[in-house]
């Protein structure tokens, strides 16, 4: 009986330990990986997405909070005026959530493109929702054009990754109603 409380407490210990190491090292990487998702994953959504800048929107972002939650905004500032904003949300697709970077021209509200940073969908397949010839589609639209054919939209399907472009377009929507509840907030937020 002895042994196994002393085994009982050696494990704790031991796990204890583990926990804490564990803790430690994710609070000293965060930083770190987030450069890392900024850098590599968003930086070439961002700059698909906004127009032609003199800032570094990554330098310059800001975060806001919608609905609970935290959206980082990234602009696009050209002699100190704000030309174009462009953030992530993701929708739902066939291997998982898909990642869009949504970019929108702060004049007239329309889109100013989308660029996809994540997604996990079927390769030759889905992820053709994230060519350009699907990407492409958003340039200049307006919310109400950004949705599918099959929605009363002007956005082609990718033929047979329904799913994925399914996804897409409710990532694009759900930024469309960030982007209204943020709108007053934004045209003032980099002068």
């Amino acid at each position: 009986m002895r042994e196994m409380i002393k085994m009982i407490v050696v494990l704790s210990v031991i796990c204890g330990i583990s926990g804490v190491s564990l803790a430690a090292l994710k609070s000293v990487t965060a930083p770190r990986i987030e450069e890392q998702i900024l850098s590599y994953v968003q930086a070439p959504a961002i700059e698909q997405v906004l127009a032609a800048h003199d800032n570094n929107p990554i330098r310059d972002r800001k975060i806001f909070t919608v609905q609970d939650q935290q959206v980082t905004i990234f602009p696009a500032l050209k002699g100190g005026s704000l030309v174009g904003l462009a953030f992530e949300t993701s929708g739902q697709g066939y291997g998982g959530d898909i990642g869009v970077m949504v970019g929108f021209d702060p004049e007239s509200g329309n889109l100013s493109g989308i660029g996809i940073t994540t997604m996990k969908e079927t390769p030759g397949v889905g992820s053709k929702v994230s060519k350009h010839g699907f990407t492409s589609q958003f340039h200049g639209m307006t919310a109400e054009q950004a949705r599918l054919k099959s929605g009363g939209g002007e956005v082609n399907a990718v033929a047979g990754a329904t799913i994925s472009s399914t996804g897409t377009v409710a990532a694009v929507q759900k930024a469309v109603k960030i982007y209204n509840e943020l709108r007053s907030k934004l045209t003032t937020a980099w002068q």
